[in-house]
């Protein structure tokens, strides 16, 4: 037992250092983990960690992360996913599962039952890491964070298909039998089951159990591990029994709470996750095992960006939107880890495979790491070669050579109580928005509206921003924000422009660039903006003064040391 505690403290103790080496070189700290992983892994430094302890852990680790992420693939969601996701996630799961079959099978030289396998575990991005990435950025609520989720949400249904037919299927041999149909059949009305607990029962239970949050988190933890026994017993694997768990709570109105508790100990488990990774790694064979990694590798970094692109720019999507996509969905998910481990047990492919893919998970995390981080820096080096993947006709309609008094960029919760101020004016207004579904919808009731990017200077320079009076901008993207008023500001002084910000530091820096009012969302909400627009009109002074009075109070809250909280979707 001792043992056991030392060689944690020793993993702990290494991942802590890397991390916070990895910190002050202002590096991902899960890149950290990562190297933290391979050095007190066998490959590197073996310093003779139980196998029980790296069991044990890598259970607990994996049950709590599915269990994590089935609190978010709430049934409700798929509605609200949209059916540009769901084409975009269908369509680039069946492709990339093709092209790494072809590959493995092919170039490798894998068996078909291994290339299967593969090709299946190629197909799926890691929701964990785009979650935790587009959370540091606060990109949860722009357009190509938004599809992001949509497509996760798609590929995590397939993966827990996968999941539960490798589960029923006979060891040895990827065929059904009679066993397997039994416990097939026998896992759906498990499922059954729990959705309709899930339904009529677990909300009006967590509703009891939310007066006490001691209870609540004791429940929430014990119905992760009892469904996840209940699945064992029904001959499947802990993975899935976990996973459909908190599938199951998550149409509880109390499981954002829930998921709130158990974050310290995602966090805890997702640190392990990736130690995990490096201490997997096992390689008999380095050189065979590296270059496959490496083939696999840039199938995962390069393929997968453009076929996710190809099938954004069918939908309609600007080249923007599609590069950003591509770049966040660049890497294998740890899903696909759990898939090809579930195969080694059914006896389906060998442990070899499993040393392959682990190498490819580690390369594809690190690089997209840095690929989604300075996503917008590598879009503004390519946009002029990546033209192909938009198409030629995307609507830039005649209405942009008119006049308007106003213009209103990004029509979101906070834009549609603004419309309402602006047609309130009586003047012409232009909505602009760069998801192609919401001028659809603006379309069908008559709303001026034009689909573009607003962070493409080319597109600004085409609008008549030289004339209007008004310009309102509800897009959460600070630089973009920035570009706006440069525009704005190059070809029109005296227009009042509202900007949105979600940092008194962002604020304060936009006001200084030329905003005439920055909409604050945590101190002042949209409807204030709304108010202000059908109050103050097109009065340049009045807006001054409600500048003055902003201003004021963002540096008295900066010096007292407040700030809008971090956006923040576990």
């Amino acid at each position: 037992m001792e043992q056991v505690f030392i060689n944690l403290a020793i993993i702990l103790l290494t991942a802590f250092i890397v991390a916070y080496i990895a910190r002050l070189l202002k590096q991902p700290i899960i890149i950290g983990y990562i190297i933290a992983g391979i050095l007190v892994g066998p490959f590197i430094w073996d310093f003779h960690a139980s196998s029980d302890l790296i069991t044990i852990f890598s259970e607990f680790g994996i049950a709590f992360l599915l269990f994590m992420v089935g609190l978010h693939l709430n049934p409700k969601v798929i509605k609200e996913i949209g059916g540009s996701s769901l084409l975009i996630g269908l369509g680039q799961i069946i492709s990339i599962f093709i092209l790494g079959f072809f590959v493995s099978w092919k170039i490798l030289s894998y068996n078909m039952v291994s290339s299967i396998y593969v090709g299946l575990v190629l197909s799926f991005s890691s929701t964990i890491i785009v979650m935790k990435l587009l959370s540091d950025k606060q990109h949860f609520d722009t357009l190509y964070g938004k599809i992001a989720i949509g497509v996760l949400i798609v590929q995590d249904l397939v993966a827990v298909g996968a999941l539960m037919v490798i589960s029923s299927l006979s060891k040895g041999e990827l065929t059904f039998g009679d066993l397997a149909l039994k416990s097939l059949m026998s896992g759906i009305g498990l499922l059954i089951v729990l959705f309709i607990l899930g339904f009529y029962f677990l909300p009006k239970f967590t509703r009891n159990l939310a007066k006490s949050q001691e209870l609540l988190f004791l429940f929430s933890v014990c119905w992760c591990f009892v469904i996840a026994a209940a699945f064992i017993l029904a001959g499947f694997s802990l993975e899935i029994g976990a996973l459909v768990a908190g599938v199951a709570l998550s149409i509880s109105p109390y499981s954002a709470e829930i998921s709130a508790k158990i974050k310290p100990l995602r966090d805890f488990f997702l640190i392990i996750f990736f130690i995990i990774l490096g201490l997997n790694i096992n390689l008999t064979n380095f050189t065979n095992a590296i270059w496959d990694a490496v083939i696999l590798s840039a199938l995962v970094l390069i393929f997968k960006p453009l076929i996710l692109m190809s099938f954004m720019a069918l939908v309609g999507y600007t080249k923007r939107t599609n590069f950003l996509l591509g770049t966040t969905l660049a890497q294998i998910s740890e899903f696909s880890l759990i898939v090809l481990t579930l195969g080694v047990v059914m006896e389906h492919v060998g442990k070899e495979l499993v040393s392959v893919i682990t190498l490819t998970a580690l390369t594809t995390i690190t690089i997209s790491t840095y690929g989604i981080i300075y996503s917008e820096k590598f879009y503004n080096l390519v946009k002029n070669k990546i033209t192909i993947f938009e198409r030629k006709n995307i609507k830039k309609i005649s209405i942009k050579k008119k006049k308007y008094n106003a213009i209103l960029f990004g029509y979101n919760r906070i834009g549609f109580n603004i419309l309402r101020s602006l047609k309130e004016l009586k003047k012409k207004y232009l909505v602009i928005d760069y998801n192609p579904e919401t001028i659809s919808s603006l379309e069908k009731f008559r709303v001026p509206s034009l689909y573009g990017d607003s962070s493409d200077s080319d597109f600004l320079e085409d609008l008549p921003l030289n004339s209007i009076e008004l310009a309102i901008s509800t897009i959460p993207d600070f630089e973009t924000n920035q570009l706006l008023i440069e525009k704005i500001r190059e070809v029109n002084k005296k227009a009042i422009i509202v900007a949105r910000a979600h940092q008194i530091s962002d604020a304060l820096d936009l006001y200084k660039k030329g905003a005439t009012y920055v909409l604050t969302p945590h101190f002042l909400g949209g409807e204030y903006v709304a108010k202000m627009v059908r109050e103050l009109k097109t009065n340049r002074g009045k807006y001054n003064e409600e500048r003055k009075k902003h201003m004021q109070t963002l540096l008295e809250r900066g010096n007292k040391g407040q700030e809008h909280p971090d956006i923040e979707r576990d």
